[in-house]
């Protein structure tokens, strides 16, 4: 258990030292104006350091106010880091509270004659919340509640409508809060400033300098991924070098994605998964140094967005161990005249050999004619150094097959439509464009804008892809991953017949290794 884990469990329940139910009832049975109260506590946002001090010092608070009152506090109710604003968010301990209030005890047995909270608005802030709290305080007569106000006469007649105001006025301060916060992050948006809350991964805690170390690791992560590398493999790689967020916690799979895919990386700002733009259209450039070139986040988005589904999520499948498995199919004629052309599989080779993996023909009863065998490294290398010299005669001309986008002048002439329809309907003498006129032909404008938008995206990743393809590709293969090779493999071969080199114990052949080539 965690240490702010350990401080909310000792701030929920019965608090250490109380005495027992008997003991309780044996007190109040002597002391019939002692009153037995629980308290609540809640906050929102437990803070950057997540130790739980915010509901600690309300119970403190509430603890002394009791004190001074000759209260016995018999339970203490706890929710921390939950909003009580949004319908989404259930808090625990507030429902058990209302369920213990209509049963008129505590999950132990102590009797409730009172509540206890620094403020009306840790309890409630929705209308509903506060008639639900109502009704199971008022359940039992003769209970008495405290907050920051001072001792609060529930029963008393339109306090129930004086609670609402309470409530209606709590909430629109929420809301115009929100609006102003959101207010405020667009504003610093537009200005091109950092508003992350926690320093992001790649950056150090001005936001704004690279921390060579981690930007390094995205650089590489970026080229990886659009090279054919997963999420996974990045993710591994990250949790071996010893990486870990900026909240101090290892590398998850979604957590690396959301860095990958953040337009922070090339120096944008968005909101919401959407570009924050100019007046003119162009997208925003931050304060802070970015760590890679806008055409390689269009290309790596792209790239994890197709997987999945285009969620992005992990699709599981096979992960093979050896180079060529499934890329060898077996090239013996059998006695029918037909080529067997089984997917050959990749073994482990006799501990005697000085190689350490084979290929092999499956055996009969697994559909194979088992004929064909060939030794691992060299097929390996053979089948490589074709690869290699495919993608670099491929590499150059790759990136020049890739026109310029040819739809620019359509999108500005979509933006301009925009601008030209919105400065007439703001003009008051132009008589022609009316509300109904306006948001007919809006909606219209706004799906061709964003179409020709996600056709510039992937324009713009289809040639940042093909420039990433003209690196040194002998150079970058050899730091690619084992499921990256097969990738690039596959993308220019679609098969490699392998000729059985008959019987006997044969020199290795590679003319007896056919690469069947795609036609593209």
């Amino acid at each position: 258990m965690g240490k702010r884990e350990e401080v909310i469990s000792k701030l929920r329940g019965v608090p250490e030292g109380l005495p027992s139910v008997e003991e309780v009832r044996a007190m109040l049975a002597a002391d019939p104006n002692l009153k037995c109260v629980v308290c609540y506590a809640r906050i929102s946002f437990d803070g950057r350091v997540k130790d739980a001090h915010g509901i600690e010092d309300q119970h403190r608070d509430m603890t002394e106010a009791a004190r001074r009152f000759g209260w016995l506090v018999v339970y203490r109710y706890t929710d921390n880091d939950k909003s009580a604003s949004k319908e989404s968010v259930v808090r625990d301990d507030f429902e058990q509270l209302l369920a213990d209030l209509t049963t008129g005890t505590t999950p132990e047995g102590y009797p409730i004659h009172g509540v206890m909270a620094v403020n009306d608005d840790r309890l409630y802030r929705r209308p509903s919340d506060w008639e639900r709290y109502l009704k199971a305080f008022t359940s039992h007569e003769g209970r008495v509640y405290h907050d920051s106000n001072g001792i609060q006469d529930l029963y008393a007649e339109g306090f129930e409508i004086k609670g609402l105001v309470g409530v209606a006025m709590s909430l629109s301060e929420t809301r115009k809060k929100q609006r102003r916060s959101r207010n405020s992050h667009r504003s610093r948006a537009i200005r091109g400033q950092s508003v992350s809350a926690w320093r992001p991964f790649g950056w150090e805690d001005d936001k704004v300098t690279l921390r060579p170390k981690e930007a390094d690791a995205i650089r590489k992560a970026v080229h990886d991924v659009i090279a054919g590398a997963s999420i996974s493999e990045i993710t591994r790689q990250w949790k071996e070098a010893g990486y870990l967020t900026s909240r101090g916690n290892p590398f998850q799979y979604q957590t690396v994605k959301q860095v990958l895919m953040n337009a922070r990386l090339c120096g944008y700002r968005e909101i919401k998964g959407e570009l924050v733009r100019d007046g003119d259209d162009q997208p925003i450039v931050g304060e802070w140094e970015p760590i890679i070139t806008p055409k390689q986040w269009f290309a790596v988005t792209a790239k994890i967005r197709e997987r999945g589904g285009g969620t992005g999520m992990p699709r599981g499948g096979l992960v093979h161990k050896y180079l060529l498995t499934g890329i060898l199919r077996c090239g013996n004629v059998l006695e029918d005249g037909t080529v067997c052309n089984n997917k050959m599989i990749g073994i482990k080779a006799n501990d005697w050999l000085k190689y350490e993996h084979a290929y092999m023909c499956k055996k009969t009863v697994d559909g194979g004619c088992n004929k064909t065998y060939k030794r691992g490294d060299k097929t390996d290398e053979v089948i490589e150094e074709l690869v290699i010299a495919k993608l670099e005669s491929d590499a150059a001309t790759k990136a020049q097959e890739v026109p310029d986008w040819d739809k620019a002048e359509a999108l500005e002439r979509a933006l301009k439509s925009r601008r030209e329809l919105e400065r007439r309907w703001h003009d008051d003498e132009d008589t022609d464009i009316d509300d109904e006129t306006f948001f007919r032909n809006l909606p219209v404008l706004e799906r061709r804008i964003k179409e020709l938008r996600a056709d510039q995206k992937a324009h713009e990743a289809l040639k940042a892809e093909a420039e990433e393809a003209t690196g040194d590709i002998r150079k970058s293969w050899k730091s690619k991953t084992l499921t990256q090779k097969r990738e690039a493999i596959k993308k220019v071969l679609s098969a490699v017949i392998a000729v059985p080199g008959g019987k006997g114990n044969k020199t290795f052949d590679p003319d007896l290794l056919k690469p069947v080539w795609r036609t593209s």
